[in-house]
Formats: C-alpha cells, sequence, structure tokens
C-alpha cells in the first residue's frame, strides 16, 4: 500500500452505503475510504488459476480530487441536495394527499371507503417490496440511473391515476407508484453522505431528514384545499406535477455521486487508455458469487428480522411510529370533519401543529449531532453503540404525551385547537426517534446494517400500509377519546424499548451472530469506521 496514502474518518451513512453486500466478507474496502497522491493503491493477489501472485492497482481517489463529489462546491453541492431533498418530500407528498378525499373516487366508482383506502396501502406497501431491489441494484450500477427510471416510471404511472375509469385502475397503478417512487426514498440518505464531509453533514442532513415527514403533513394540507375546489381527480393532476418536476431535477441536474461506480468508470477508462489490465477495483478482485449475493440480499434482512432481538423490536417501535403517521390521515377528517362538521379543506390546516413539530426536530438536529461528537471524544473515538440511544430515550416521550392530548381534546363540543396542538409534540418526536433507531441499527450491525435497516423498511411499510384499513372502525367501535388513547397507551409501553437496550443492548450483542458488541467497537474504529448522526431513507 502506497506510504502517501490518506485514511478518511467515515461516517456511519457512508459505512452503510459501502458494498459490504456486493464484495465478499474479506473485501478491503480502503479504496473507498482513502485517498492517494496517484490514485491508486498497490494490492497484491494470488491467483487461483496459475497460483501465482498478481500485482494489480485498486483506482481510488486522489487528495483534493476535483472528480470525487465530496469536493464539488458547496453551491453545486447544495443544488444537488436541495433536488433529491425536494425529490424526498415530493414522494412523501404523494402518500399522504389523496386522503384529503376517500369519499370521491369511491362514490365515483361505486366502491366501499375500505377500498377507497386501498389506494393508499398499496402504495406504501411499495415502500416496503422496493427497496429490497433497489438498494442492492444500486450498489451495482450505481444511483443515477436508479433514480431516472424508477422516477420516470413513477410518473408515467401517475397519469392513469388521474384519468381512472374504474377502482382497478387506480389501484393497479398505485402499487406500480409505490414500489418506484421508493427507490429514491431508499437512495437519498446515501447520496447525501456521497456529497459532504462529516463535518459538513449537520444542516444538510438535517434538511433530509424533514423531508419525509414534513410530505405527509402537507399532502393533507394542500389535498383539502385541491379536493374541494378541484375534485379528487387533482389531487393526482398535482402528484404528476410534482413528480414530472422532481424527475427531471434529479435527471438533468444530479450526477451520479456512488464512489464505487465512479471509481469502476475511472479503472475502466485506465484500462482503455493504458491497454493495461491492472487497473482495477476490488469489485473486479473480490465480488461475492451471484448465488451468495442473493442470499444476501433477500433472506438476510429476514434473518435478522426474526433473529436479532434488537432489530425486531426497533423495528417493531419503528412501525408502530409508521403506522400512526398513516392513522392520523384517518383520525383527523373522523374527528374534524365527522365530529366537527368542518371541510376537507379546514381539516388540511389541523396538520399545521405537526408539520411545525417536524421541522422544530430538524432544527434541533445538529445540536444532537454535536452532542454525538462530544460523546465520541469523552469515549476517545470509540463509543458504545447505545450512546446513540439518548436521543430516542427522551424523545420517545412526545408521543404518547401528543397523543394523550389528541386524545381527550377531541369531543366534537372542545375548541378545534386541542387535537391539533397534540399533533406538534407527536411530529417534535419522529426526527428524533427514527434518526436514533437508524445510527443505533447502524452501529450495531457495522457491515450487516444495509440488511437490517431493509428489514425495518419492510415490516415497518407493511404495517404502515394496514393500518388504514382498520383506523376508521377502531375510531367508530372505541370512540374518539379511547381509541386515540389506546395509541398513546402503545407508544407509552413503546418508551420501554430504548431503556431496554441501552441497559441491555451490548449483552445482547455478545450473543448474536451478526452485530458488534464490546471491542467489536473498537476494531471498527481501528478501520476509519468511527460514526456519525446517520439519517432515515426512506
Amino acid at each position: 500500500m502506497q506510504s502517501n496514502q490518506q485514511e478518511r474518518r467515515i461516517s456511519g451513512e457512508e459505512l452503510l452505503n459501502l458494498p459490504h453486500r456486493t464484495l465478499s466478507a474479506n473485501a478491503d474496502l480502503a479504496e473507498y475510504t482513502s485517498e492517494t497522491a496517484q490514485g491508486q493503491i498497490l494490492k497484491e493477489v494470488k491467483s487461483h488459476h496459475t497460483g501465482k501472485t498478481e500485482r494489480y492497482e485498486l483506482v481510488t481517489w486522489k487528495i483534493d480530487d476535483p472528480e470525487n463529489p465530496k469536493n464539488w462546491s458547496k453551491a453545486y453541492k447544495w443544488w444537488c441536495t436541495m433536488c433529491v431533498a425536494f425529490t424526498c418530500f415530493v414522494v412523501a407528498f404523494n402518500s399522504g394527499v389523496i386522503t384529503a378525499d376517500i369519499e370521491g373516487p369511491a362514490k365515483e366508482f361505486g366502491v366501499s371507503r375500505e377500498v377507497g383506502f386501498l389506494a393508499i396501502t398499496l402504495f406504501v406497501v411499495g415502500f416496503g417490496v422496493g427497496p429490497m431491489v433497489f438498494a442492492p441494484l444500486s450498489e451495482i450500477i450505481g444511483r443515477r440511473p436508479i433514480y431516472a427510471s424508477t422516477l420516470l416510471i413513477a410518473v408515467i404511472f401517475t397519469i392513469p391515476d388521474a384519468v381512472a375509469k374504474n377502482t382497478a385502475t387506480l389501484l393497479v397503478c398505485r402499487a406500480i407508484d409505490g414500489i418506484a417512487f421508493s427507490a429514491p426514498m431508499t437512495l437519498v440518505g446515501g447520496t447525501l453522505a456521497d456529497l459532504w464531509k462529516n463535518e459538513e453533514r449537520g444542516v444538510p442532513m438535517a434538511a433530509f431528514s424533514a423531508a419525509p415527514f414534513v410530505g405527509p403533513a402537507v399532502g393533507p394540507l394542500c389535498g383539502g384545499f385541491i379536493a374541494d375546489n378541484l375534485g379528487w381527480r387533482w389531487l393526482y393532476w398535482i402528484q404528476l406535477i410534482l413528480s414530472g418536476v422532481s424527475w427531471v431535477l434529479i435527471t438533468f441536474t444530479v450526477p451520479e455521486t456512488y464512489t464505487p461506480s465512479l471509481l469502476a468508470k475511472r479503472a475502466e477508462k485506465l484500462r482503455k487508455e493504458t491497454g493495461d489490465d491492472k487497473y482495477v477495483t476490488e469489485e473486479d478482485l473480490d465480488k461475492r458469487p451471484f448465488s451468495e449475493r442473493l442470499t444476501v440480499f433477500l433472506l438476510r434482512p429476514f434473518q435478522l428480522l426474526f433473529c436479532e432481538a434488537i432489530v425486531f423490536f426497533i423495528s417493531l417501535y419503528m412501525s408502530v411510529l409508521y403506522g400512526l403517521l398513516y392513522m392520523f390521515f384517518v383520525a383527523y377528517p373522523i374527528v374534524y370533519q365527522e365530529g366537527k362538521g368542518y371541510s376537507a379543506s379546514i381539516t388540511g390546516l389541523m396538520f399545521i401543529p405537526l408539520a411545525l413539530g417536524v421541522i422544530a426536530s430538524a432544527c434541533c438536529a445538529p445540536f444532537v449531532n454535536n452532542h454525538y461528537v462530544k460523546l465520541v471524544q469523552k469515549y476517545n473515538g470509540k463509543p458504545p453503540a447505545e450512546v446513540r440511544l439518548y436521543p430516542m430515550m427522551i424523545s420517545c416521550w412526545f408521543i404518547p404525551i401528543g397523543l394523550f392530548i389528541f386524545a381527550w381534546t377531541s369531543y366534537p363540543r372542545l375548541h378545534w385547537i386541542g387535537p391539533a396542538i397534540g399533533g406538534f409534540p407527536v411530529g417534535f418526536g419522529f426526527i428524533f426517534l427514527y434518526n436514533a433507531a437508524n445510527n443505533y441499527l447502524v452501529d450495531s450491525y457495522v457491515d450487516q446494517a444495509a440488511s437490517a435497516l431493509a428489514a425495518k423498511t419492510f415490516i415497518r411499510s407493511f404495517w404502515g400500509a394496514g393500518v388504514v384499513l382498520f383506523t376508521e372502525q377502531m375510531y367508530h367501535r372505541l370512540g374518539y377519546e379511547w381509541a386515540s388513547s389506546l395509541l398513546g397507551f402503545i407508544g407509552l409501553g413503546c418508551c420501554l424499548i430504548p431503556y431496554v437496550f441501552f441497559f441491555k443492548g451490548a449483552a445482547i450483542r455478545k450473543h448474536s451472530k451478526y452485530a458488534y458488541g464490546g471491542d467489536d467497537a473498537e476494531n471498527q474504529n481501528e478501520k476509519g469506521q468511527a460514526k456519525e448522526v446517520a439519517g432515515d431513507a426512506e
């Protein structure tokens, strides 16, 4: 290895997006985390065919390489950040905007409201299915082709939604849209890790973190005015407009940012220019067999979900939160339209405190990041994974507090502001909980983190998709107050999860086949794998 090599401290988000699942377990990832004066790292490999040692030059970034996305101008990096964050917002917006008028298509097509809710359910199911394919595919072909192709498919299949003549067309196209839109949600966090250095990433990651939660709050708000004045079909036309703008921005202004893909292209270019096959990347030398990759991509998430207590219970908690978000899409119209007789547009305004709570927590995210940096120093650069749980241990209480406020101020005779205010602490708690959960999984599982997050996304999406189908019945059977209180008690019970793992997480990891624990944290740090706050993708 060359003496003028600089090892770069990488964050948990960067670590998560290295091709662990594509390369063998023994692959050396220094190529993707180092910079050298010449742009190559010498590697000697014993040939299986000849038995002789072959010398290769692993292509890496040069020091201060202008083609490295982290060295692009700040203005351009911010442009790319805003483009992908806007895309994330649009996808989240699209998931919730149609809740403003479920009754419209149900009446027009002569189906029940439960069938109408399937337009939400199938869309969210796609959020769980899509990442199982698009995340590993992006490791092979890069991010840009996935962004461009999936967003184009989503835009195309939004058109039949807007002009649908029957329920079947609407539901099939919503399912396709959900799968296609899941790709950008999966890749956005990785794109920001590609662009920003550790010390620069706090504010951009905060902007990204807010987008998936502001979108669902703004969706019903805008959707209410659109539905009341233009009809339910315009709920899909607005999706087409926003999604089309997003596709143009991503496709034509945001280049490839994924380091393994960029270095692979550079190696190919060097081979053509020099006629020398010694210029390679780690993927050319140490890729897993296809059958093994397939197992890791498709089976490992479920192995982690059902065999790892940390993954199972963190996923369970995130599923409860995700389901709560979609339950609100149904609960707000019940409380305000059914209970108080408000219009869809006025009901949409009640989501504003929820959105403000999300924005407020996003503004606090850099302070959480700074606190973690101090903890890294306190532990001499080797903090245990459990320190990631501090934000979760504090913010978990905001969820039940908001739900109990929402519950016991939802009497039709009481002032409208009560349930609306209940949305603020719920929104405030969301980002802290999601980011802390993601970071804890990344720090606990390291090179298995991508599979752990895939498991969480899969089960979370299926639960979020299912809850909208019974929320209305639950509120009618239990009453407004006790239905919301039931959610509050579930949220209260989930508050135990971060505390249990804070005290017992290290002991659990010691008995795990996949997780890191104890001295493994030291080994991770020696490899340059000290972690930083990682945002939620989905």
